[in-house]
């Protein structure tokens, strides 16, 4: 995807799909995807673009031992 409002259009679509079928893993998958993002979006409102799961695990999660960096 091209921008965080696509992906979040994209996910928001998907959710009501998968409800239609009763897929209540996928919702709960996505639901949480989707909090991700906005969640993202609120805290860069100047970024669009699309952010990776590991950027988004990071903006949520600072302090994680995944997202610590260190400089030489």
């Amino acid at each position: 995807m091209k921008s965080i409002d696509e992906h979040i259009q994209k996910d928001q679509s998907e959710i009501e799909a998968a409800k239609a079928a009763g897929d209540l893993g996928k919702v709960r998958h996505l639901e949480e995807e989707l909090q991700g993002l906005k969640e993202f979006k609120e805290h860069h409102p100047e970024d669009s673009h699309d952010p990776t799961p590991l950027e988004v695990f990071c903006d949520l999660n600072p302090s994680a031992p995944e997202c610590r960096v260190y400089d030489d």
